[in-house]
């Protein structure tokens, strides 16, 4: 049995049926689209379809049982008792299905995720070289010509360079945004043609082993005007005053607060509209989250971005974002890209 399942089995008061594919994988290494693990103290249980079952057979330490497709429905009828579940997975449907044969359900949100959260180091090494191979892509994309080619043709440019360098798969849609769209955070590459003197916000990442990295730069295409040249330097502050001192033991809240304060002392202020970071892993978006509306604590081991910006409306947006790994001290900082200005053609 691993690691993590015995940590698991530590946290629980009940017999824990996980839904979650992701937390699936995480605990078992199993990947499948309709997975289920039932973790009690003495034993665990991986169900799944005939689709997946032979593949769920060759999982060491779980003992398998091959269900119907209907998984929740197949549960229903098998378990019994007083059984935790994934509140923050189960949908409503899910939930009512699962009880309808009188099982006990008591709402377990974030077991796993806590265990995920704090990565160990085989999953430290793979981030580390998924973070190396997106270090080396964006050292090449800063070569490639950007003025005149559409966000769309750039990002593809891109997805093509994370395959040639390693990735065994993008992380996210890679983000593309040029001129005012740079401007919206979550903008999608799309058929503008980028111009000169404008900023190119571009946000990517990689998956290694199943890992993922997720970087942004902010690429210049010549003399920025004064506004953006300046929004950059305050960026830049901020990230760098947040690396200087982000460590265990601070809340979410304070982590954010390190570059937020540094913007909010700028002409600026007001336009740094999203959280500072969030956890990396399996899932490019995980616990902790680095925020005002934060609850998290940071402990060592946990690997987290570190990505203020700021959006000026019309105009362009400024982000900068690395991935650190959070010790007793302070970071390892996985990310070793320039943060200057890179200007490009």
């Amino acid at each position: 049995m691993s690691v993590r399942l015995e940590k698991l089995q530590g946290l629980l008061d009940e017999p824990l049926l996980v839904t979650n594919p992701v937390n699936v994988f995480y605990l078992t290494g199993f990947k499948s689209s309709n997975p289920a693990l039932l973790v009690d103290t003495e034993r665990v249980q991986l169900f799944t379809d005939f689709r997946y079952a032979s593949a769920a057979r060759d999982i060491a330490g779980v003992e398998f049982v091959e269900a119907k497709r209907d998984l929740l429905g197949d549960l229903a009828s098998r378990l019994s008792g007083r059984i935790g579940f994934e509140s923050a997975y189960v949908s409503y449907a899910g939930w009512e299905k699962l009880r309808s044969n009188g099982l006990e359900l008591v709402p377990r949100p974030g077991h796993v995720e806590s265990l995920r959260a704090v990565k160990d180091e085989d999953e430290l090494a793979s981030l580390r070289r998924a973070c190396a191979i997106t270090d080396r892509v964006y050292e090449r994309l800063a070569e490639e010509r950007f003025v005149g080619r559409t966000e769309r043709d750039l990002a593809w440019t891109m997805t093509q360079l994370f395959h040639a360098e390693g990735g065994a798969a993008i992380s996210f849609e890679l983000l593309v945004a040029s001129g005012p769209n740079s401007a919206k955070p979550h903008a999608r590459a799309g058929d503008r043609k980028i111009g000169r003197g404008e900023t190119v916000v571009i946000d990517a990442g990689c998956v290694v082993d199943g890992y993922a990295s997720d970087y942004t730069r902010t690429f210049a295409t010549g003399t920025l005007p004064d506004d953006l040249r300046d929004a950059y330097a305050v960026v830049a502050e901020a990230q760098q005053a947040a690396l200087a001192r982000i460590r265990a033991g601070l809340s979410g809240v304070e982590a954010d607060g390190l570059a937020r304060d540094v913007v909010e002392r700028t002409p600026f202020a007001g336009l740094f509209g999203h959280g500072l970071g969030h956890g990396l892993g399996i899932e490019v978006h995980e616990a902790p989250r680095l925020s005002p509306e934060s609850g998290d604590t940071l402990v060592p081991g946990n690997v987290v971005t570190v990505e203020p910006g700021i959006y000026i409306p019309g105009r362009g947006g400024i982000r900068i974002e690395d991935d650190v790994v959070v010790t007793e001290g302070g970071i390892e900082n996985l990310t070793h890209l320039r943060k200057d200005v890179v200007e490009v053609g």
